[in-house]
């Protein structure tokens, strides 16, 4: 493989450049796929913690509800 990209670079003008532009298209590429991880990861954590936190507030709601000895449905 190395030997290959050598006789690329011996052959052909302007090797060099193309070598580095996809060097620099790998990297970036990395780091967006990275970031974007990064960023789903730290998403869905915070919509777990939302979800709990409404489920502990409705299962408040309800057992405080359940405790009330009104009825509001009695009309």
């Amino acid at each position: 493989m190395l030997n290959f990209i050598k006789r690329r670079l011996r052959s052909q003008k302007g090797a060099m450049d193309t070598i580095l532009v996809t060097l620099l298209l790998v990297v970036v590429g990395i780091g967006a796929v990275v970031g974007l991880t990064t960023w789903v990861n730290d998403s869905t954590d915070t919509m777990k913690d939302n979800a709990a936190t409404q489920l502990e507030n409705v299962n408040t709601e309800i057992s405080d509800g359940q405790t009330d000895d009104t009825d509001d449905n009695a009309s």
